[in-house]
């Protein structure tokens, strides 16, 4: 019986650490998935931000503006007598007091003798020989192409989907004086929100109405 004895203790030892190890392998496999929930949090954050970023309002940019498929925002008045011909009307600037001016000078003086131009219930800044489209409505005749798609007065809201969807969805109405109540959209000027403005395109009855370059006071 003695003799039994001592393999018996023997194979005892050996099928005890064999039990050990293999319960040391499964802690250290259990700690190697836990850090995968972390990796799964980081990817989400990252698909948050960019779903953010596309939900932007759209840059209206004047840069690729043509108005009446002829001129950019900024033209010179030689070129407004050429595409619109005389102003129908004209008024100083300084009898209306806007909140800003699109020409001003180097020191943010104002010319006594800049003034708006009218035209087909459009409405131009002219100081000196520089013109600059302020507001613009889309009259029969009247129609802007941008990006060469062609925005007139038969232009849907549908239409402006396309082209602003960020910004249709933030569709609002607004009462306008002298127009009473109009749907409108908020447009940014340029991608890196340099300008305190922004530009409004107005809707009525469902169309394309007109769009003005608003700026705080």
């Amino acid at each position: 019986m003695k003799k039994h004895s001592i393999p018996t203790f023997s194979f005892l030892i050996v099928f005890l650490f064999l039990l050990q190890s293999c319960n040391n392998s499964k802690i250290s496999h259990s700690e190697t998935i836990k850090t995968k929930p972390t990796e799964k949090v980081s990817n989400t954050e990252k698909r948050t931000s960019v779903k953010e970023t596309n939900n932007q309002i759209e840059v209206f940019d004047a840069n690729k503006m043509l108005f009446n498929g002829k001129v950019s925002r900024y033209f010179s008045l030689k070129e407004f007598e050429i595409f619109f011909d005389k102003a129908d009307s004209t008024k100083l600037m300084s009898e209306e007091e806007p909140c800003a001016y699109i020409f001003e000078n180097p020191d943010g003086s104002k010319d006594l003798e800049d003034k708006y131009l009218y035209k087909n219930g459009s409405r131009f800044e002219n100081s000196k020989d520089k013109v600059a489209v302020d507001e613009f409505r889309f009259t029969k005749n009247n129609y802007l192409k941008y990006n060469n798609v062609i925005l007139n007065s038969d232009t849907t809201i549908n239409d402006l989907r396309k082209l602003f969807p960020n910004a249709v969805n933030t569709i609002h109405t607004l009462d306008v004086y002298g127009e009473g109540k109009l749907q409108v959209i908020q447009l940014r000027e340029d991608k890196d929100n340099i300008s305190d403005g922004h530009i409004k395109v107005f809707l009525k009855n469902g169309k394309l109405y007109f769009m003005h370059w608003w700026f705080p006071c």
